[in-house]
């Protein structure tokens, strides 16, 4: 990818090297709380009030790097692309924010960390993204490549698509009361919808001149086939267990990519009719 020196995203919020903190911590605090609760005081206002964002001593806090830029490249170009399509369909796109995290975070989902890898939490509309994964990505999963990294950011802005059309709401309220089995399969159509849509970006994204390269397309179907469940469990258990599959197996997340890339349509993800 030719992606040095192209429009660059301002949804990127960093906060790698901070921590979640309380001015004065410790005592210091439950002398607070027991204070304001004898004034008649709200002590989870206060609370909300004294908290505060601190850098991590050593580290600089929403540090401008090649990392940080790539990601706001082709989170840029994920916004071009779902304006462009929601407009077309008579919709509005409300691009999401991307938080670059280092170790763990805090989301409208709960407490991660980064062994979760980038997910997206509907309860915020936000993708988090610790810049480690692109590493694991290349050294433990075998799949280098920008445009392998490209796609995992546009596998979470397709999840974010998926709320913004009500799909996601659509599965839970369907998982809800269904058995295991029958969950995990909805998981597996939802995140292979997810690979489709970020290969309709891809596909807008290979109109653009200078942008994808001879050879790009290839590094996303390596990132896919990596990921698969299929290939995971064998890797990690010594055994496949599809009943458990909740993202689909190698085949299924290149089939659904190479579906989105060549159509470039929404239309041509629903993973949810027919077979997976």
């Amino acid at each position: 990818m030719r992606w040095r020196g192209r429009p660059r995203s301002g949804n990127v919020r960093d906060v790698r090297g901070m921590r979640r903190g309380v001015a004065g911590g410790g005592i210091g605090l439950l002398v607070m709380v027991v204070l304001a609760m004898l004034f008649g005081v709200d002590p989870s206002a206060l609370l909300e009030q004294v908290q505060t964002d601190q850098a991590a001593p050593g580290a600089e806090a929403g540090i401008d790097d090649e990392g940080r830029e790539f990601v706001e490249v082709v989170l840029a170009d994920t916004e071009e692309t779902w304006q462009e399509l929601f407009q077309s369909g008579g919709g509005t796109y409300r691009a999401p924010v991307l938080v670059l995290f280092s170790g763990s975070v805090q989301s409208a989902c709960g407490f991660a960390g980064a062994a979760v890898g980038p997910f997206y939490c509907p309860g915020d509309q936000q993708v988090y993204l610790d810049l480690g994964f692109f590493s694991e990505l290349e050294r433990r999963f075998g799949a280098p490549g920008d445009f392998a990294r490209a796609y995992v950011i546009a596998h979470e802005v397709g999840h974010h698509v998926q709320t913004l059309l009500g799909t996601s709401e659509r599965v839970r309220a369907a998982q809800r009361g269904a058995s295991s089995a029958e969950a995990n399969a909805l998981s597996v159509r939802t995140e292979l919808q997810a690979d489709c849509y970020a290969g309709v970006w891809g596909h807008h994204a290979n109109l653009e001149a200078g942008f994808v390269e001879s050879g790009d397309l290839e590094e996303a179907l390596g990132a896919a086939a990596a990921i698969g469940d299929d290939r995971l469990q064998g890797r990690t258990q010594g055994q496949v267990v599809p009943e458990s599959f909740t993202h689909g197996t190698s085949e299924q997340r290149v089939r659904w990519f190479r579906r989105g890339f060549g159509a470039g349509t929404p239309e041509a993800c629903d993973t949810f009719s027919g077979a997976a």
